[in-house]
C-alpha cells in the first residue's frame, strides 16, 4: 500500500526528529566523555602535583637530618674530639720524670679549663638537639628563653602578643612548633636583617594559631624559586607534621607575614 503525500511527510518528519534527537544525544555523550577526560585529567595532574610537593617535602626534611647529622658530627671532631686529644696529651705530660710542681699545677689548670670547655661544648650539642627546658618546663618556658636569647642580641627586638598559651598544645605538637618558631626567627634575622619580630598566638576552642612578623627586607612570595628554598620547606614540612595549614604574604622591602594554623584536638 502506497503511503499519501501526507503520511510520507509525516514519516519524514518523525525519521528526521529521530535523527535529530539521536545526533543531539551523541553530541551529548560526547560532550560528557571529553568533559570526564578532561577533568580526569586535570585531577590526575593536580594528583601529581601534590605528589611530587609531598616527595620535595620529605626531601627537604631528609636533606635537613642530614646536615643536621653532618653539622654534629663536626661539631663532635672540631669542639670535643679535638679538646679531648689536648686533654690527652696534657695527661701524658704529667707522666714527665722530674716534674716541678708548678708545672704539674699548670698543667692541671689546662686539663681542668679543656674538660670544661668540652663539656660546654657537649651541651650546646645536646640542646640543639632538644633544649632541655623544653623537656622539663614545656613549649612556653622553651618559647620564652629563644625570645630572650634573640632579645639579648640586641640586633633584633622579638615581641610576644596575644592571648594564647604555647602550653596549651598537645605534647606531641610542641617540638615541631618550637622547631618551626626557631627556622622563623633564624631567617628573619639571617637573611631578612629584621630589627623587629612580633610574635602572635592565639588559642581558639579547637584550633591554635600563629601569626609571625618581621620588618625585614622581605621577598616576593609569589616566585616559585623562593618556595622551593630549603628554609620555607623545612617549614612547611613542619607544618605537614601539625597537619596545619601556612599562609606566607611576602614583598620585597615590606617583610614577611606567616600565618599557621592547626587543631589541638588529639
Amino acid at each position: 500500500m502506497e503511503l499519501t503525500w501526507s503520511e510520507s511527510t509525516v514519516v519524514q518528519t518523525i525519521v528526521w526528529t529521530f535523527l535529530a534527537f539521536l545526533s543531539m544525544a551523541i553530541v551529548l555523550i560526547l560532550f560528557f566523555y571529553f568533559s570526564r577526560k578532561k577533568i580526569v585529567a586535570k585531577e590526575i595532574e593536580k594528583r601529581e602535583l601534590e605528589v611530587n610537593h609531598q616527595k620535595a617535602l620529605l626531601h627537604a626534611v631528609l636533606f635537613t637530618q642530614e646536615e643536621e647529622r653532618k653539622r654534629i658530627a663536626q661539631d663532635l671532631h672540631d669542639d670535643i674530639s679535638s679538646k679531648l686529644n689536648v686533654v690527652t696529651l696534657h695527661t701524658h705530660l704529667l707522666k714527665t720524670p722530674n716534674l716541678e710542681e708548678n708545672e704539674r699545677l699548670e698543667i692541671m689548670e689546662n686539663i681542668e679549663t679543656l674538660t670544661g670547655n668540652a663539656l660546654e661544648s657537649a651541651r650546646r650539642i645536646a640542646h640543639d638537639l632538644l633544649p632541655p627546658v623544653l623537656e622539663k618546663f614545656g613549649l612556653q618556658a622553651g618559647v620564652d628563653e629563644l625570645v630572650l636569647e634573640y632579645n639579648t642580641t640586641q640586633k633584633v627586638r622579638v615581641t610576644r602578643t596575644g592571648d594564647g598559651s604555647f602550653d596549651a598544645l598537645t605534647t606531641e605538637k610542641q617540638l615541631p612548633v618550637f622547631r618551626i618558631l626557631q627556622e622563623l626567627l633564624h631567617n628573619s634575622v639571617r637573611h631578612g636583617k629584621a630589627s623587629e619580630v612580633i610574635v602572635n598566638v592565639e588559642t581558639l576552642a579547637t584550633h591554635w594559631i600563629l601569626n609571625y612578623r618581621d620588618n625585614g627586607c622581605g621577598f616576593d612570595s609569589n616566585d616559585p624559586k623562593v618556595r622551593k628554598g630549603l628554609g620555607l620547606r623545612n617549614i612547611e614540612s613542619r607544618v605537614g607534621l601539625l597537619n596545619g595549614k601556612l599562609t606566607l604574604k611576602a614583598q620585597p622591602g615590606q617583610g614577611v607575614h606567616y600565618q599557621i594554623t592547626f587543631s589541638n584536638e588529639k
